[in-house]
């Protein structure tokens, strides 16, 4: 363990310290794209944030390689070569899709490329379990046919996702922490050397989003672009076809016994061997959506829409940071609830615990549609939304409206007073204004409009 946070740390340092100037060779370069109307951000904001995170990779695998404890890991597989080959390849791609906007179809090929060539490497998923036939082969064109799908799908995914500032890098740091915990207890509690990648792959990418982290958090100072995002599904992706096609799961003996019985034993097993699809599990059912919805309204599936699931959130009333926390907080009950139930599947506890903290998120999302008032005794300790109105005194509302109170009282007023304080005040490249605050009047114009 102590190796693996040494790993962590030193991926999170290198990845820290390259973002800064990662940010000034962007802007240098010209990486920073016109505000499009998917976009949530306001100001033009840098890419390539890849670039640092793909260093930080290199550098955890390199520190990995010269520790006692993880160089076995490289002498007896083959795999962390196969990440680095098809990381790099994917990472290239990225590059030169956040400077000059490569097609959709080419990145797909890519996508497909870059899990070929970790396939002809080793890292490719060999047998399944099934439930009451133990592990399954497969076939050479089958496990090819399976990387490359889940490859695929999960770049794809956390591309879809990468929309608010600090989403993506969270949600998939937080995923990564729950691999690493299944994938440990795999490794040292029952002793499988062959789910070692697997785990020096989930350490290294919580150490690439915890490094990235602090640039990118609301407001953004740099965005991770397509070379951050691909970088690091193909990262999860790869410690997923790891633990999942490559261990044996006969030296764990749960196959014994009658079918119900072998079956029954093998639930905890076969959940968490399905944890790569459950941490993604947001990302997924907004890429489905978003496919289902464009193929719907006659579009390409690859076109862009502010239909996604962090978009919803804005709509309804949450804030930037709410809906990001919100996004965390379901990516960490699913992943860790399937955990923790693959430990103890016979505890109810476990069922009660995941049911309740949903019915907690369920309110967290409704949370805009209602505001309550805070009783009389409180007034002074809650925001000023939250107070009762008194007679004679404007609402909340009211007095944060740019609209002057005469005009809501029903008095005419200048159209040019109004617009004057409605025009928001041209922003930097540094996320924030120079003259005052960052602007709140969101574009809501729909992908594809002409202005």
């Amino acid at each position: 363990m102590r190796d693996y946070l040494l790993t962590l740390c030193v991926t999170a340092a290198v990845t820290y310290l390259l973002t800064g100037p990662v940010r000034k060779f962007a802007i240098a370069t010209g990486a920073m794209p016109e505000i499009r109307a998917r976009d949530v951000h306001r100001e033009p904001t840098p890419r390539l944030g890849g670039i640092a995170m793909f260093f930080g990779l290199c550098a955890g695998l390199l520190v990995a390689d010269n520790l006692q404890n993880l160089n076995g890991v490289f002498e007896l597989s083959n795999e962390p070569r196969a990440l680095l080959s098809g990381a790099a390849l994917i990472w290239l791609i990225g590059v030169l899709d956040d400077k000059f906007e490569i097609d959709a179809l080419i990145k797909l090929g890519a996508q497909m490329i870059a899990a070929g060539v970790m396939v002809m490497q080793g890292l490719t998923i060999l047998w399944i379990p099934v439930p009451g036939a133990g592990m399954v082969s497969l076939t050479s064109w089958q496990g090819t046919l399976l990387t490359v799908a889940l490859v695929v799908i999960t770049i794809n995914a956390v591309n879809f996702v990468d929309g608010l500032d600090g989403l993506a890098a969270g949600m998939v740091c937080i995923a990564a922490a729950a691999f690493f915990l299944y994938t440990y207890r795999l490794w040292y509690g029952y002793g499988i050397e062959a789910a070692a990648p697997a785990t020096l792959f989930s350490a290294i990418l919580m150490g690439m989003c915890v490094g990235f982290l602090p640039h990118n958090m609301h407001p953004a100072r740099i965005f991770m672009g397509d070379s951050g995002s691909m970088l690091i599904g193909l990262v999860l992706a790869a410690g997923a076809i790891s633990v999942t096609g490559q261990v044996d799961l006969d030296v764990l003996k749960i196959f014994e016994g009658s079918t119900r019985q072998a079956t029954h034993a093998a639930l905890p097993v076969f959940i968490p061997l399905l944890l790569p699809l459950t941490i993604i599990a947001i990302p997924f059912a907004d890429l489905v959506l978003a496919i289902v919805r464009r193929t719907w309204n006659g579009q390409s599936p690859f076109a862009a829409d502010r239909g996604h699931l962090h978009h919803r959130l804005l709509e309804i009333g949450h804030s930037h940071s709410r809906a990001v926390l919100i996004m965390y907080f379901w990516s960490a009950l699913i992943a860790f609830g399937v955990v923790a139930y693959s430990v103890h599947s016979a505890s109810m506890w476990i069922l009660l615990v995941i049911v309740a903290l949903s019915a907690v998120g369920l309110v967290l999302l409704l949370l805009p549609r209602f505001t309550p008032r805070a009783p009389l005794w409180a007034q002074s300790f809650v925001p000023p939304r939250y107070r009762r109105k008194r007679k004679g005194e404007p609402a909340a509302e009211e007095l944060a409206s740019p609209v002057p109170a005469l005009a809501l009282a029903g008095e005419a007023q200048p159209v040019t007073d109004v617009t004057e304080e409605r025009t928001p005040v041209p922003a930097g490249v540094n996320g924030a204004t120079a003259l005052g605050a960052r602007s709140r009047l969101p574009d809501r114009r729909k992908a594809g409009s002409r202005n």
